[in-house]
């Protein structure tokens, strides 16, 4: 069975898209199983740049069936204003095929986005206001709508006019402004002529493809530790960005999947609230902060660095069952003299090397560093692992004895070509 998890191993933004983008051209469908606009993926191909939120990766590839699938939730005008832009100047991409079962995110989502956070004062999760976690909430509620709705006229009219007849009363309660409904109704029936085309039965198409033998990458979003279950409570995203959900949010079995690739950057970021125990609040931080460029791409908020953090990335494999890593931005810390690795934390005056569950632990534990020789040089240019300065390679076998997972890639560079390829037999 030709099938490829691709998942975050951290906390997002580990650089997936370069990955599905590099692994495309092997695949026939390429499944994106989780988020909506909330996710941003950046891929740079020849100098260009290319940011995603909602369309997978690898729909850069003209022979990719690129999939949308139920788990997601999807703001239309994100979708088409995507769609556009990716085929500007006539560029040939691969065929969109968006999940009937996936569901809506409308302007009311939004606006509650903001009053809840709003609401949460200094506990703050830090969203991104897209309207995701409402439309989750919806969808757990019952009063959600799905994409086959929206394309269907009639039944979209008179689902609209049910639902927001309820979220207006609501918005008027949080001190908002009621939603004119013939308004929301002829901007989103605008939308849904465009996407009609794009529509079908994404979970039949997906088994189909498996059961004949066809290569199927899974893209994940997001990153392990944003998922609802396993992550930093309540500071994660609404849906499921760890392995398991590209079952959950494509409707195969989980004996379909062959392998699972996890995505960790050599240090360690994130985006918005919540516990970190590696941050670092200096001059090292900024200095990573500043030559990895990381901005969030669908924000554009600096995120939070540090160095890595082992126990962290050991969960993170036992979480996702990984048959390997992919390693991205070694090339950013080139240049430190020494560099820091965690390898357990100091919490209520004993050591562990067991990743604490409970948020609150977390926020409290203390980080155990251990000592590696830093490397010097532009990483760009390696091809093998050879290439790379012995320090480098010493930091990956650290990276690979403690989490007990081999490291399947190594990115030295944003373009497509700047990749290391270490076990091609845990590859798609």
């Amino acid at each position: 069975m030709p099938t490829l998890v691709i998942v975050g191993g951290q906390w997002g933004d580990e650089a997936k898209g370069k990955l599905v983008d590099y692994l495309a051209p092997k695949a026939d469908f390429v499944v994106r199983f989780s988020g909506g606009n909330n996710a941003g993926h950046t891929v740079i191909v020849d100098g260009e740049e290319f940011r995603f939120h909602l369309l997978p990766a690898g729909i850069l590839h003209p022979n990719v069936t690129a999939v949308l699938g139920s788990g997601m939730v999807v703001c239309p005008k994100s979708f088409l204003d995507e769609l556009d832009s990716t085929q500007a100047g006539g560029r040939r991409i691969g065929k969109p095929l968006v999940s009937g079962s996936a569901h809506v995110v409308l302007p009311y989502h939004r606006m509650l986005d903001q009053y809840e956070e709003e609401a949460r004062g200094a506990d703050r999760i830090g969203t991104t206001s897209r309207g995701i976690g409402p439309a989750y909430q919806d969808k757990a509620g019952r009063f959600g709508i799905r994409v086959s709705e929206l394309v269907d006229k009639s039944r979209f009219r008179e689902r609209l006019r049910g639902v927001l007849d309820y979220k207006n009363r609501m918005l008027e309660a949080l001190g908002g402004e009621a939603l004119d409904f013939e308004s929301v109704h002829s901007e989103y029936a605008a939308y849904a002529a465009r996407i009609q085309p794009f529509v079908g039965d994404a979970e039949s198409a997906v088994f189909e493809a498996v059961s004949e033998g066809k290569k199927v990458l899974f893209e994940g979003a997001q990153g392990t530790f944003l998922d609802l279950d396993s992550g930093t409570y309540p500071y994660v995203t609404s849906s499921h960005p760890v392995a398991a959900g590209a079952c959950l949010g494509t409707g195969i079995g989980p004996r379909a999947i062959d392998r699972v690739l996890g995505v960790c950057k050599a240090y360690t970021t994130r985006v918005g609230a919540g516990p970190f125990p590696t941050e670092l609040h200096d001059d090292v931080g900024e200095w990573i902060r500043n030559h990895g460029k990381e901005f969030g791409t669908t924000t554009g908020r600096g995120r939070r660095c540090g160095w890595l953090d082992l126990p962290l990335l050991r969960r993170s494999a036992q979480l996702n069952s990984l048959s390997g890593w992919a390693v991205t931005r070694l090339d950013v810390l080139a240049g430190f003299e020494k560099v820091q690795v965690c390898t357990g934390y100091r919490l209520e005056g004993q050591r562990t090397e067991q990743m604490p569950q409970d948020t609150v632990a977390l926020s409290q534990a203390e980080p155990v560093y251990e000592e590696l020789e830093g490397w010097q040089g532009d990483l760009r240019a390696a091809r093998k692992l050879q290439d790379l300065p012995s320090p480098a390679r010493r930091y990956l076998d650290r990276l690979e004895e403690f989490t007990e997972t081999p490291a399947a890639m190594i990115s030295v560079g944003p373009d497509r070509g700047e990749t290391i390829v270490v076990r091609e037999d845990l590859l798609l």
